[in-house]
Order: C-alpha cells, then structure tokens, then sequence
C-alpha cells in the first residue's frame, strides 16, 4: 500500500514537471499566495504602530491649527465654541495650563460625573507628566510641541498626550484623546484579514487557473505544431491569432513551416533533377560509346580504301588506263574523310556553345534561291521537279553561313529521299508573329516511332550513300544545333505526299 502511494505521488511529479499548464499554475498561485500573505502579515504586525504614529502627527497638526485660532479669539463664548468643536472632531479634551502652572478646563459636559472623573484623571495625567519629566522645560525652553503616549490610563486604556506651547499668552495647551479606537480599529481589521484572505486565496486560485489556461494552451499548441514539424510534417498550422509575443511566435513558426516544406520540396525535386541528370549523364556516356564507334566505323571505310588502292598503286598492280580511276577513288573518299572531320568539330563547337553567331539581315528567299542553283545538276539529272511557294524579300536576322547549312542539309536529305520524277517543295508561310521554312519531298515517310531519332549523331534511316551528295551522318544533328543557336524551333514530320523539315522564325 506505502509503495503504491509512493509511485502513485512519483507519476503526478513527472506529470508536473511534463505539463506547463501545472506548472504555471501552481507557480503563479504560490507568487500570488505569498506575496498576500506577506502584505496582510506585514498590516497586521505594523498597522497599530502606523495607525498611532498618524495620530499623533494629525493630533499635533490640530492642537497647532487650534492654537492658531485660539490666539485670535477674545470673546470667551466664542473660545468656548472652538474648544468644544475641536473636541467633537477629534474625540480629545482640550486643557490650558497659564504661566503660573495652573491648569483651566475651558469646557464640561453634559455628563458632569463623568466630566469630573474625566477631568481628575487629565489633571493627575497632566501633573504625573510635568513632575516626573523634564520634558515640559524643554517645551518652553524651546518653544517646540511634543507628543507622546502617557503610561496613566483612562477608563482602562493609554492615551495620546500632545504639548503646544504657546508664546503669544505665555500658555501651554494640553490635548488628551485615548488610543481606545486604534485597538478597537485593529482587533475589527484582524478579524476583516482573515474572511479577506479565505476568499483571496479562492479568487487567486480561479484567477491563476483562467491565466495558465490563457497562456498554456497556445503554448501547447505551438508545441504540438513544432513535433509534426520535427517530425517532417509541415501540414498543421498554428491558429493563433493573439497580437502578442504568442501571436509572432505562432506567426513565424508558420513561416518557418512554409518556408521548411518549400526547402525540402526543393530538394527533393533537386534529388529528382540530380537522378535524371545521372541518368542523362549515363545516356551522354553510352552516346559517347555509340559515337566513337560510329566514327571508327564511318573512317574504316574510306581508310581501307584509301590504304588498298594507294598499295595497288605503289605495288604498279593496276594497269595505266586505270590508274587515273583509283587516284580518284583515293581523292574522294580522303575528301569524305576531310568533310566528315570538319562536321564532326563543327558540331563538338556548336555542342559546347563556344561558337557565336554573325548574324546580319537578309532574305530568306534569296538563301533558298542560291542553294537551289546549287543542286540543280544534280536535281536535273534525278529529273526531280522544284517548287517554291515562297513569299519574296522574307528578310530575317541570322547567320548566313550557318543558315546556309540548315537550307543546304534539308535540300540534300530531300533530294537523297526523293524518287527519280519527285517533287521537292520549297515554302515560305507568314503568321501574324512567326514564319514557317519548310522543304517538302515527296517519297517514303520516317516511322513514327524513328521522328525523335533522325536529329542525333550518325543516325540514319538508309544505310546506303549517295556518292554525288556525300553525307556524314551528323548533318542533322548540326542543324538542330544551329537552330537551338538561333533560337529557332525546328522539326519533321509526315505528310500525305512524303516528309517535310521545317522551322519557325518568331518575330520580334
């Protein structure tokens, strides 16, 4: 049983000491409760004294304002009025001792039994007090009032004995008030403190629990957010709407809130961003792989060729009929070799964006035109038809050169693409805020599923190249390059007749 209470008094400590709301309480309650207790201690211990050092103070300041207007008094029922009103207000008996030490009573009562037992216990108080201190010689010698507590006692209680000298008649006035009223007053007061304190003792405690609710409960609150948030869920807000302390702590813990799942989605979508770039920068690598090997592939060939027919020619195998045949075999595949090396370092520039751009106005128009006269033998001898559905003097702002190349790429991949007897098409379309480039050939489309691929590195649908027209494989893997460069968009797509490359001029 002993040890049960014992663990039963353990779990309300710990509970105590883990709840604010108690711990507000009962700290507030015992600020509260000590600090009454020690004012109505200190009340009751000192009142009396207080209460009889007022009295004396206010008794002199009387008996001097009181010998003020006795001075300017000559009529003797007039005297007679003032003493008996000082006496009524002040609850005190006035006597006047003359030069010669004799004492005169100026008033009586109505009671005068009473007003002569009254006035036989001031005079033998008043002779008591001049035989048996030297105090009144002082008061004259001085001429300075006194005040003090007389030890004779009037019906049973001490009174306040308070001296006036006065010069003018060579008089000293005497004021007697007993100290009946101040233990009267204090023994009221005792009693008043005790039903006073009881009932400041339940005022506090209900006071005490309204405030700790007050303060505890946004506290709690807070508490309870700033877990979910430790705990990384960032969901709860604090409802507090106090324009306090309280209040901007709940209001910066919800910005604080914000701001955390703001940083954590950040990095999440970091996270996110970081794993497609691995991933991306994986695709680079096997890229990198596939380009390499594409290169070696695309140099085998015309080195083999190279290498073959220059031994043939060293080793005199051939016959001279066919030697200027081979020289020229040699002549142009090391020329494919040259354009396929050049292609290979434009595109390496254009990829790592340290080529810029000359751009200078021009027309369109007038780039297709000079591209087209180009081509035209062999466009004439493939007996493959050209039309231009082109608005003249379309000026733009570009690159020539590198323009050259995007027109120059789209027209040899049509003509490749385009059966003997084709057409090729050539447009120029306005909009209200763009201009479309398309070339058109008629032929085989591109697999839908092949679209996205035709732009990447040595990537091609046929296999087989056109001697006339060379080709590297990278050609549009430039020009997407170039176009990106401009700012240009670009694409491929189907039609009913063949497949179109385009792109899209926005203007400024």
């Amino acid at each position: 049983m002993k040890i049960s209470h014992i663990i039963s008094e353990n779990k309300i400590v710990t509970r105590i000491r883990k709840n604010i709301t108690w711990k507000l309480f009962i700290i507030t309650a015992l600020v509260f409760i000590i600090f009454i207790s020690s004012t109505l201690t200190f009340q009751m211990l000192f009142f009396g004294k207080f209460y009889i050092n007022k009295k004396e103070s206010n008794m002199l300041n009387q008996v001097e304002k009181f010998r003020t207007l006795y001075n300017k008094t000559n009529d003797e029922d007039k005297l007679a009025n003032l003493i008996r009103r000082f006496e009524q207000n002040n609850n005190a008996k006035i006597v006047i001792m003359d030069r010669s030490g004799k004492i005169k009573f100026i008033t009586k009562l109505e009671d005068q039994s009473y007003d002569k037992v009254r006035i036989k216990a001031i005079n033998d108080i008043i002779v008591n007090w001049t035989m048996n201190s030297d105090l009144l010689e002082q008061v004259k010698r001085d001429n300075r009032s006194v005040t003090v507590i007389t030890e004779k006692k009037i019906n049973g209680t001490k009174n306040i004995l308070t001296v006036v000298p006065n010069k003018k008649n060579m008089e000293i006035i005497f004021s007697i008030t007993s100290l009946q009223p101040v233990n009267e007053a204090s023994s009221v007061i005792k009693e008043f403190y005790f039903y006073f304190y009881i009932g400041a003792i339940v005022l506090i405690l209900i006071l005490c629990l309204m405030y700790t609710n007050m303060v505890s409960k946004p506290l709690v609150k807070l508490n309870d957010t700033a877990k979910k948030m430790a705990a990384l869920d960032f969901s709860e807000k604090c409802n507090i709407k106090n324009e306090d302390e309280i209040g901007n702590l709940a209001s910066t813990l919800n910005f604080l809130s914000y701001n955390l799942d703001k940083a954590l989605t950040s990095v999440n979508a970091a996270n996110e961003k970081l794993e497609k770039d691995i991933e991306k920068e994986r695709n680079i690598d096997k890229a990198r792989k596939e380009f390499i090997a594409a290169v070696s592939h695309e140099l085998k060939t015309p080195i083999n060729l190279i290498g073959g027919y220059a031994e043939g020619l060293k080793d005199g195998i051939f016959q001279e009929s066919e030697r200027d045949q081979y020289i020229d075999i040699i002549i142009d595949e090391s020329n494919k070799m040259a354009n396929l090396v050049s292609d290979m370092l434009n595109l390496s520039h254009l990829e790592s964006g340290t080529m810029k751009l000359s751009k200078e106005e021009f027309f369109i128009d007038d780039l297709i035109e000079c591209v087209i006269r180009r081509f035209y033998k062999v466009i004439k001898d493939k007996g493959i038809t050209i039309n231009c559905n082109i608005i003249t003097k379309t000026k733009i702002c570009a690159d020539w050169d590198k323009m050259e190349q995007v027109i120059t790429n789209f027209t040899t991949n049509a003509i490749k693409n385009t059966y003997e007897g084709g057409i090729i098409t050539f447009a120029i379309e306005e909009e209200s805020d763009k201009t479309i480039v398309s070339v058109e050939n008629t032929g085989k489309g591109i697999p839908e599923e092949e679209l996205g691929k035709i732009w990447g590195n040595f990537y091609k649908l046929d296999k087989s190249r056109n001697r006339k027209l060379g080709g590297t494989g990278i050609g549009l893997a430039i020009v997407k390059n170039i176009l990106i460069l401009h700012g240009y968009k670009y694409g491929v797509k189907n039609t009913d007749n063949g497949i179109k490359f385009y792109f899209v001029i926005c203007k400024v």
